[in-house]
């Protein structure tokens, strides 16, 4: 049994979805909300649309986006409603050991929040940091994530995977109930299908 196996068996199994694990690094840094509405939005665009091109501070001080990588990698751009809350504080370090699936597929991963870029440095940085970009779409207040169709009523973005193939088309979106940690799983599925 291969890496990919040991993996997916560690983010699907070991590690439930509901996000009810997050490390205890954090002590009592998490702020949790309690059960929110699990979808508050309409998407804007769907699945064969071209993606809008667009870029936004990213915690490397550039400006990055999904048109950067055209030609080159497919993208998977991750939303996520705020920083240092539950599920988003187990979400994304989970993607941290799923890098080289990532790679397999030819991939490149953007995690979007609506938080300003020093909350973002300073919640990652409690993670113990993270290989792929970083980017806030705080100002103007979730203009990306607007354009998408995901900012919800009270200004977070939904928790969503929306995947990018090389020619810049969408091929894949997922809006998950916010209370929730997309599968890993899901994702990598929906790469292969994408991957020659």
């Amino acid at each position: 049994m291969g890496l990919r196996f040991w993996i997916l068996l560690f983010m699907m199994v070991l590690v439930p979805a509901s996000g009810h694990c997050r490390s205890t690094a954090f002590g009592t840094s998490i702020y949790d909300p309690g059960h929110l509405k699990p979808r508050d939005s309409l998407l804007k665009v769907k699945v064969g649309d071209m993606a809008m091109d667009f870029t936004l501070p990213a915690l490397s001080g550039d400006r990055v986006g999904p048109g950067q990588f055209r030609g080159e990698k497919n993208v998977v751009l991750t939303f996520i409603p705020a920083a240092w809350t539950p599920v988003c504080s187990d979400q994304w370090p989970g993607y941290n050991i799923a890098k080289p699936l990532f790679d397999r597929h030819d991939a490149v991963l953007l995690g979007i929040s609506v938080d300003s870029r020093a909350s973002l440095h300073a919640w990652t940085q409690a993670m113990g940091g993270l290989w792929f970009d970083v980017l806030s779409d705080f100002w103007p207040h979730g203009r990306v994530a607007d354009a998408f169709g995901i900012l919800r009523h009270d200004g977070t973005a939904e928790r969503a995977i929306i995947i990018i193939d090389k020619k810049g088309v969408i091929r894949f979106i997922h809006v998950s109930d916010i209370n929730r940690r997309p599968d890993l799983g899901m994702i990598i599925k929906a790469l292969e299908s994408i991957t020659p």
